[in-house]
């Protein structure tokens, strides 16, 4: 079946993009062929003046939503992907080169090579609507735009926004593109049709003119027009690069290096320089590992409904008891989002500083323009603080926040039984506690579900939605809902002690104490794990956790999990110093605003330290061993379906490179049968049973097998 409809109605030709069997349209093979034979046709009744303009379209609430990403994924080599970019550049240069008026008319997202296609008309007009989102994010991918998008972008808008956009695959919304001229003109969405008609005939009766080029403010033109002030803004780019992706990511590098050499020269020397870059670039480990991620979080962005469950009605007030950081955080996510939300805590002091915090993130929404003031004042109204459960009585769902402790969570559920909606959900925001043993006093345990939120909440994208023995399918649909609703990703997991996240973590964690309590300073730990590409050492992310609660959380999982599990004596020490980290201005590092030093102190809390000598390579192995090692059981006893629930809630939850694709996607490149190795050599080595391989990746061993793959190269 054809995916491109064209029409022509009175010298206008209106081209319509519908793939069949497709809730998007994307630029494939076919596409692209079916485009080519379009445009030879208009070229020829454009000679004969039977066709003077062009309109195109596409199905509603999406325009074109790129390149198709299966091709990109499926390219071998640099001459293949350099072909594919060369050829869909000549596609759209006939589309440009076409003597009639040819005009975009955006009714959805318009990303990719769908703008590199809007880009190579004459004009581009959208709707009001808040389904318009334009860009070119195909750094995300590892990859830079093939299809002409920079050369034209910054020649359109100007080489400090073209930049901006291209560097960070910034999606911006048909308001902000008409700012900075990437489009012409907004329609209402119900006319979007009928005014692009109008606009195009005005433009034939010469009521709209060409339009002029814009005058550059001075500084502006002292950068983009001057060879001098183009050096400082590539410089500055760079390093804007270099600190957001420590050097991990080669695309927005080259996105400048492209733009660099052909900015104000001839286009056609640019396209051929953007073709040849971007062959080197399709062919990398990191663009394939990326695409992969990219896989999973569309993937997991669905909701993945239970069985024989019909879809819930909508959440329409929340309850959240417990006005901590956490509490607090989850309650400004909520009124974020505009669902009224009554939030508890046992005295004043603490709902103050929960509704100050909260006023400080919408300011701050405001300040980087992604909230009007307006808009804040009437989300931050939308907290109602209160000492009492009075309001939480018709309730859709309640989310307890109070302290890691299983007896008051129990004594918080059961007064919630009492006065709230039969249908409430009781959702917890534990990090580590079972959930059946907070359900299992009550009447309805059916109600009770985990849902865990990660800190800071309004950052952090993941939740663990944990479902105890008891937990009913309706109460996974609804949390499933509700936690979409407020734009987070979801994966749900089984009912056990440290649930998915935390658990592998810790092993992390963990291991980085018993390195340090060797002889490794712990200034150089982080290091080994930020060159690794994690965000943070281990170290700093304790003290970003909270030294106090990640003690907790440990004694807890050493509690019910043995020695294996044995809490670090730095870790413990720690927390019985009293250390509670950058809350605190002082943990493991001394915190001064946004600067830290090491604290000298920690190291008065080991008394006996071992030195050996130990390279950064055994040193990252023990730290990442002992998280995929831990991966592996949490596979073995199902609190995890599969490896990909493991691999996108850890980098969506703990921040795990994803150029790496995730935590058992990297294991795969290993090799079970050499982590299997290096693990049994740690374990006679300390003498410790956490190095312990689990049957699990025994039984890979034998089986030759990787966590995907299911039979792997020796």
């Amino acid at each position: 079946m054809s995916s491109l409809n064209l029409k022509i109605d009175k010298e206008i030709a209106q081209l319509e993009f519908d793939q069949p069997d497709s809730k998007v349209n994307v630029l494939n093979t076919q596409t692209m062929r079916e485009l080519v034979n379009i445009i030879s046709e208009l070229k020829v009744k454009s000679q004969s003046r039977q066709v003077k303009a062009l309109i195109i379209t596409s199905k509603k609430d999406v325009f074109i939503a790129g390149a198709d990403i299966k091709e990109i994924e499926g390219i071998t080599s640099k001459n293949e992907a350099i072909e594919k970019a060369q050829i869909g550049k000549e596609i759209l240069n006939s589309l440009h080169d076409l003597d009639i008026i040819t005009l975009a008319a955006i009714n959805g997202a318009c990303l990719g090579g769908g703008l590199e296609l809007a880009l190579a008309c004459k004009y581009r007009v959208a709707t009001f609507s808040a389904q318009v989102k334009l860009g070119l994010p195909e750094v995300n991918l590892g990859i830079i735009p093939g299809f002409g998008g920079t050369q034209r972008l910054p020649r359109l808008i100007g080489l400090m926004r073209g930049l901006n956009m291209i560097l960070a695959g910034q999606i911006i919304s048909g308001k902000d593109a008409l700012k900075i001229g990437l489009v012409d003109r907004l329609f209402p969405e119900s006319r979007l049709m009928e005014e692009s008609v109008l606009f195009v005939r005005d433009i034939l009766d010469g009521r709209i003119k060409p339009k002029r080029i814009e005058k550059k403010r001075l500084f502006q033109a002292f950068l983009e027009d001057t060879p001098f002030g183009r050096a400082i803004l590539f410089n500055q780019a760079k390093s804007n690069v270099l600190k957001r992706t420590k050097g991990f990511y080669p695309a927005p590098l080259k996105a400048i290096e492209v733009i660099r050499r052909t900015y104000g020269r001839n286009i056609a020397t640019g396209f051929r320089i953007e073709s040849e870059i971007f062959g080197e670039l399709a062919v990398t480990e990191v663009s394939k590992n990326l695409i992969k991620v990219f896989y999973l979080n569309e993937e997991f962005k669905k909701l993945p409904w239970v069985a024989g469950q019909t879809t819930p009605r909508k959440v329409n007030k929340c309850g959240v008891v417990g006005a901590g950081i956490m509490g607090g955080g989850i309650a400004q996510l909520i009124a974020y989002n505009d669902i009224p939300v009554r939030l508890k805590d046992i005295n004043y002091d603490a709902l103050k500083k929960a509704l100050n915090t909260a006023s400080g993130l919408f300011e701050s929404a405001v300040e980087k323009k992604r909230l009007k003031s307006s808009d804040a004042e009437r989300k931050i109204c939308l907290i109602s603080p209160t000492i009492t459960y009075k309001g939480f009585g018709n309730a859709d769902i309640i989310i307890e926040a109070v302290a890691e402790d299983i007896n008051i969570k129990r004594r918080v559920f059961k007064e919630l039984e009492e006065m709230s909606s039969p249908n409430a959900v009781f959702a917890s925001n534990t990090s580590s506690l079972p959930i059946m043993e907070m359900a299992e006093t009550l009447r309805s345990p059916e109600r009770v579900i985990g849902l865990h939120f990660f800190n800071p909440v309004h950052k952090m994208p993941l939740v663990e939605i944990i479902k105890s023995q008891k937990t009913s399918g309706e109460t996974i649909v609804k949390t499933i809902a509700f936690a979409r609703s407020i734009g987070k990703l979801v994966i749900v997991v089984k009912d056990v002690p440290g649930f998915l996240i935390n658990r592998i973590l810790f092993a992390y964690l963990n291991e980085a104490g018993f390195l340090i309590e060797g002889g490794m300073r712990y200034e150089r730990v982080d290091d080994i794990a930020r060159t690794f590409g994690m965000p943070m050492g281990p170290v700093e992310l304790m003290d970003e956790v909270g030294i106090d609660v990640g003690y907790k959380v440990a004694k807890i999982l050493e509690s019910r999990y043995g020695r294996r599990m044995q809490t670090s004596s730095l870790l413990e020490k720690a927390g019985h110093a009293g250390l509670l980290g950058k809350k605190a201005k002082k943990g493991f590092y001394i915190h001064r605003g946004k600067k830290k030093i090491p604290n000298p102190d920690i190291y008065k809390l080991i008394e006996s330290r071992h030195y050996k000598t130990m390279s950064d390579e055994i040193a990252l192995k023990r730290m990442l061993y002992s998280m995929i090692n831990e991966a592996a059981r949490c596979l073995e006893e199902g609190v995890a379906d599969r490896p990909h629930t493991i691999d996108i809630g850890m980098i969506m939850g703990t921040g795990f490179p994803p150029f790496r694709a995730g935590l058992l996607r990297y294991a795969d490149t290993i090799g079970s049968k050499d982590i299997v190795k290096d693990l049994k050599n740690f374990e006679q080595e300390s003498g410790h049973e956490r190095f312990r391989p689990c049957d699990y990746l025994l039984k890979m061993v034998e089986r030759n097998e990787g966590f995907y793959n299911q039979e792997v190269a020796q």
